[in-house]
């Protein structure tokens, strides 16, 4: 039985994504104690519904820069793969968390209808035209370029997401508290924002899960990359036993490929460059 193996790597998408995690981290955490401050201040739920999706972000984009660091981390005899799967489990962590925290918003303003608080519509707009200026920021720096490829940004990209919506719902809230005094209108958009941000959070989570469970990438469809294999290499005859699943978001596969005699395995190394980095056996 004849094996090859083939290995690319480099730093520079990940030191990219580092640089943009710490960024975003800063201007989340920085403003998330403005908003933390300015919704007790004017009585928002909206304010504090956006300031506990931060305080979320806070610890997610924390987590997210710690797993990048992690990733970089060299193979052992014990994980042959090293440590990129550490990615994905913190997008699934990270899902779990705006699953969570979305609920325990729209809870709040259940409870927000049945004891209606005063809202100071000025300093809620105020904060929340503010909010959404950062949260703009943050999310362009996660999810401009390349990055929207990783999981983990990705995961990041969406708690900020959720705080941009969440802004701009504080925003439309303040308007209607401002011109008719309803403050209902701050609960109501709460809601509708929360569950924007679930159904993004979901998505996110079956991705995670598929990873997790060494699903084939969606995108990939293997009954036609075995008749491509099949069709354009001649020396091949069949190929049966795909597996094809990614470690953080590095393509593996390992298959095995009957060849015509007198041909050797060996000899398809390289045939097809648009396949995934793996193993090829007969």
């Amino acid at each position: 039985m004849a094996h090859s193996h083939s290995h690319t790597s480099s730093h520079l998408p990940e030191d990219n994504n580092a640089r943009r995690l710490l960024y975003a981290f800063g201007v989340t955490a920085g403003f998330m104690l403005v908003e933390v401050v300015g919704g007790f201040l004017s009585g928002s739920l909206a304010l504090l519904a956006d300031a506990g999706h931060m305080l979320t972000d806070t610890a997610a984009l924390l987590f997210a820069l710690l797993a990048v660091q992690f990733s970089r981390r060299p193979p052992t005899i014990r994980h042959t793969f090293g440590w990129l799967r550490l990615t994905t489990l913190a997008a699934f962590v990270n899902a779990i968390a705006l699953v969570v925290i979305t609920i325990l918003i729209v809870w709040e303003a259940i409870e927000r209808f049945r004891t209606p608080r005063p809202v100071e519509g000025g300093m809620m707009m105020a904060i929340a035209v503010a909010g959404l200026l950062a949260n703009i920021l943050s999310f362009w720096l996660l999810h401009h370029g390349s990055e929207e490829k990783n999981l983990n940004v990705r995961a990041a990209a969406l708690h900020v997401l959720g705080d941009l919506l969440g802004s701009v719902g504080a925003i439309i809230a303040a308007l209607i508290i401002i011109w008719t005094g309803w403050t209902p209108a701050d609960p109501i958009l709460s809601i509708l924002v929360s569950l924007l941000v679930l159904r993004s959070a979901w998505r996110l989570l079956k991705d995670s899960v598929n990873e997790l469970l060494e699903g084939a990438p969606v995108s990939l469809d293997i009954a036609e990359l075995k008749r491509r294999m099949c069709r354009e290499i001649p020396e091949v005859r069949n190929v049966h036993h795909v597996h094809v699943w990614m470690v953080g978001e590095k393509p593996v596969m390992t298959l095995h490929v009957q060849v015509i005699p007198p041909h050797r395995s060996r000899c398809l190394v390289g045939s097809d460059p648009t396949l995934p980095d793996g193993s090829l056996s007969d």
